[in-house]
C-alpha cells in the first residue's frame, strides 16, 4: 500500500496474551495430522487396545457372561499389573507414532529456511520449541494417560470407591509414566528432526535409536555381565520406571533412580541439541 495514500491505519484490535502465543504454532501444526490415511489409520488402529481392555474391564463385572462362560469370579485380575500391561501396549504404538509424526515439525522450518519468519515475531526460542513440541505430545497424550484414566474411571465406578482409594497410585502411576514417555519421545524427535532434515532418514532414525540402543544394550549387559547397558535402551529405561511406580517390583538389577536419571540426561541432551539448531540465522562455513 501506497504511503501518499495515507489509508493504513495501525492495529487497534486486543492482542493474545504473551504466554500463550505459542499456542499457534500447536493449533496450526496439528492441523495437517491427519490429512495422511494412512496416519489415520494407524491412529484408529492405537485405540484399538483401550477398545480391547474396556470390554475385559466391562466382562469382569457381568455376572451373567462370567457364569454362561464359566469364568469363575473373574475374566482378568484387575490390578496395577493389569494396567501397566495395557501401558506397556501402548508404548509401542507411541514409538511408531512418533517415527511419522515428529520429523515434520522442524524439519521444513530448517529445510526453507523459514526460522527467521517465526524469531521476527514475537516467539523466544523456548516458546517455539514448546509449541511444537504440545503437537506430538497433545497426539500421543490420545493414546497413553488419558485412554489410561478412563479404563481406571470405569473399574472404579464398577468396583466401588474403595477400590478407587486403595488403588489411586494406580491412577498416578498412569499420569507419570506417560508423561515422561511423551517428553523422552517429543524431545528425541524434535531433536532428530531439527538435525537431519530429510523426513523419512529422521523417522528412521527415530525406530534406530530404539531398537539399536536395545540391541547394543544387550551386547553390552552380554560381554560385561552387567546390568548399566540397559542404560542404553529408552525402552527398557522406561518400563524399569513404569514397574517402580505400579509397584510390580524391579524389572531388571538396574535402580529405578538410575533409570530415571538416565531418561532426564537424555531429554537434556535433546534439548541441548535443540538449543544448537534452532536459531534466526544460520552460519554456514
Amino acid at each position: 500500500m501506497a504511503v501518499y495514500k495515507r489509508s493504513y491505519k495501525g492495529y487497534n484490535g486486543a492482542y493474545t496474551p504473551e504466554w500463550s502465543r505459542f499456542r499457534v504454532l500447536t493449533r496450526y501444526g496439528s492441523r495437517g495430522l491427519f490429512k495422511s490415511k494412512f496416519l489415520t489409520g494407524f491412529f484408529a488402529v492405537c485405540l484399538f487396545p483401550f477398545l480391547i481392555t474396556a470390554a475385559l474391564i466391562y466382562l469382569n463385572h457381568n455376572a451373567t457372561i462370567l457364569a454362561m462362560f464359566k469364568f469363575g469370579k473373574n475374566v482378568v485380575n484387575i490390578d496395577s499389573s493389569f494396567f501397566s500391561q495395557y501401558l506397556q501396549t501402548q508404548v509401542g504404538f507411541a514409538f511408531i507414532l512418533t517415527a511419522f509424526v515428529g520429523p515434520g515439525l522442524i524439519s521444513p522450518d530448517l529445510a526453507n529456511n523459514a526460522l527467521v519468519l517465526y524469531f521476527c515475531r514475537p516467539f523466544t526460542r523456548t516458546e517455539y520449541v514448546t509449541g511444537k513440541l504440545l503437537v506430538l505430545a497433545t497426539l500421543l497424550s490420545y493414546i497413553t494417560w488419558i485412554p489410561g484414566l478412563v479404563l481406571f474411571t470405569i473399574e472404579g465406578s464398577l468396583s466401588g470407591w474403595h477400590w478407587m482409594i486403595a488403588n489411586f497410585y494406580i491412577a498416578v502411576a498412569i499420569i507419570l509414566s506417560s508423561l515422561m514417555l511423551i517428553l523422552v519421545l517429543s524431545l528425541l524427535a524434535l531433536a532428530l528432526s531439527a538435525w537431519v532434515k530429510w523426513k523419512p532418514v529422521a523417522g528412521a532414525l527415530v525406530l534406530g535409536v530404539m531398537f539399536f540402543g536395545t540391541g547394543f544394550g544387550a551386547a553390552v549387559n552380554g560381554i560385561m555381565r552387567t546390568s548399566e547397558g540397559y542404560l542404553f535402551s529408552i525402552p527398557t529405561l522406561l518400563t524399569i520406571v513404569m514397574h517402580s511406580l505400579f509397584r510390580l517390583g524391579r524389572f531388571t538389577d538396574l535402580p529405578p533412580a538410575e533409570a530415571c536419571i538416565a531418561l532426564l540426561i537424555i531429554s537434556a541432551g535433546c534439548l541441548f541439541l535443540l538449543g544448537r539448531k534452532i536459531r534466526a540465522y544460520e552460519v554456514v562455513r
